[in-house]
């Protein structure tokens, strides 16, 4: 009776402070493996392809350009994450958060290609074109999946029936 009754006072999950942390955390991973990868040039997007209508190309070329695009990145995610945490958290499965982040490839490299990229879509050579694709799909895919995990976990609701 006793942890039925601490079960139920548990407090829920704030949504926004839910998705600032998924987002920051979408930002450091997805931002760090999008750096590496440019590293070791499986893309020539350069990291701090965000910064472009806010810096010279040339600084975005600098490692501290880099970093600024990082960061930017960061941000990025965790606005993203926000509104993906506030409109579709109740969706379950990894599926819904794949397609957001095809969602937001397309907007960035298709749509905005020529002000972040300065280039029209699909000037880039395949290999960068699928190495930010699948990026986009993973980013997406800790997103959604993170949300959903936290706000349709099954195991919280069959506890609390008592069916386990």
């Amino acid at each position: 009776m006793m942890g039925k009754v601490a079960e139920q006072h548990k407090p829920m999950t704030n949504p926004l402070f839910f998705a600032i942390e998924t987002g920051f955390f979408a930002g450091l991973i997805w931002g760090g493996v999008r750096w590496l990868f440019y590293a070791i040039h499986f893309t020539k997007v350069v990291p701090g392809f965000l910064g472009e209508p806010f810096f010279k190309h040339k600084f975005l070329l600098t490692t501290a350009g880099q970093l600024a695009g990082y960061l930017l990145f960061i941000g990025f995610s965790v606005l993203c994450a926000i509104l993906y945490t506030l409109l579709l958290r109740k969706v379950k499965g990894p599926w819904l958060g794949m397609v957001y982040g095809v969602l937001w490839w397309a907007i960035l490299f298709l749509t905005l290609s020529w002000p972040l990229l300065r280039q029209p879509p699909f000037r880039l050579p395949w290999n960068t074109v699928i190495t930010e694709f699948c990026v986009f799909l993973l980013w997406g895919l800790f997103i959604g999946y993170t949300a959903a995990n936290e706000f349709t976990d099954e195991r919280k609701r069959d506890a609390s029936t008592g069916m386990a």
